[in-house]
């Protein structure tokens, strides 16, 4: 089975990174807005954030430190799995 092209791996990569930040500052936008606005909303809102970033780390950090990923680029795929299906979420919930 032939190997895949390391520079195509990394070119995909950089192109998930680059639309998850583009997708990541447009949920900070949203969440902004919900937050300034006060209230029982903007509580729920940053609870929910931080248990949001928790969990995230959480998962990573147990993937990473389990012997689950094998190489950088899995690393890299693995982050942008995991951060990525969050932040699509938020997205799609706030906007």
């Amino acid at each position: 089975m032939p190997r895949s092209d390391p520079t195509a791996e990394w070119s995909q990569l950089m192109f998930r990174a680059s639309r998850l930040w583009a997708d990541a500052g447009m949920v900070v936008a949203l969440r902004s807005w919900r937050i300034m606005a006060g209230g029982q909303t903007a509580e729920r809102e940053l609870e929910r954030m931080v248990s949001e970033k928790t969990e995230a780390g959480f998962e990573l950090t147990g993937a990473l430190a389990g012997g689950r990923v094998k190489s950088p680029e899995a690393a890299a795929r693995k982050a942008l799995n995991v951060y990525g299906k969050r932040v699509r979420d938020n997205r799609k919930r706030l906007g």
